[in-house]
């Protein structure tokens, strides 16, 4: 994932600040799509890879603002990190934009370093969180392996219960308990409890609902 490369989206009504960003975003390595409008941006499907939307704060006519936009996006669960720009200098609206979860705000005029770094800090949190969805999803995928009664015994581990808590709880013999854990355990490929602990919580638990699948 990490080799991946970024795709920066540069969405601004003023054509010269789109190009200026787009090209310095091209000779640092990045895939470039500029958008006159936050309407032409909402026709996009993001990249699944590692991005990092540059958002004017206002826009012209009808189309909804950049505050707008960071809201629908949000809604819809489309996460990618926020890079504000304005013209403007509106205390309000930055709080109101880096309390959503926007990577900076930006006042113009910027230095073009400053929007690099901006930039590179947001692909960055994205590369982050691709990564973890990636961890999640094999996780998800070894737990499917499991039996009912190895399901039933990670979540108990996840509670600090031992082998002897576990097999009284499940009315089996320690033995039994002890070999459907090392089942578990190797079909998890984790070594350790506080490993189940750690797989279960980055499902955020997820497993309890497939403990009758």
């Amino acid at each position: 994932m990490s080799s991946t490369q970024a795709t920066v989206y540069i969405v601004d009504d003023e054509a010269q600040i789109r190009v200026a960003i787009g090209s310095l975003c091209e000779e640092t390595g990045h895939q470039v799509k500029l958008f006159a409008s936050t309407d032409e941006f909402l026709t996009e499907t993001v990249s699944p890879g590692p991005s990092c939307l540059v958002l004017d704060v206002r826009f012209p006519g009808t189309s909804p603002t950049g505050l707008e936009l960071q809201r629908r996006l949000a809604e819809k669960g489309v996460s990618i990190p926020i890079v504000f720009i304005s013209g403007y200098s509106d205390v309000r609206v930055s709080v109101e934009a880096m309390k959503r979860g926007a990577v900076e705000f930006l006042p113009k005029p910027f230095r073009e370093q400053e929007i690099l770094d901006a930039i590179r800090h947001g692909i960055e949190r994205d590369r982050r969180r691709l990564q973890r969805e990636d961890s999640v999803r094999e996780a998800r995928q070894r737990v499917e392996t499991l039996t009912p009664r190895e399901r039933e015994i990670m979540l108990l581990m996840t509670e600090g219960l031992v082998a002897k808590q576990i097999a009284a709880r499940l009315g089996v013999s320690e033995v039994t308990a002890k070999v459907h854990r090392a089942r578990m355990m190797r079909k998890l490929e984790l070594r350790t409890p506080i490993e189940v602990v750690r797989l279960v919580d980055s499902m955020g638990r997820q497993a309890e609902t497939t403990r009758s699948v």
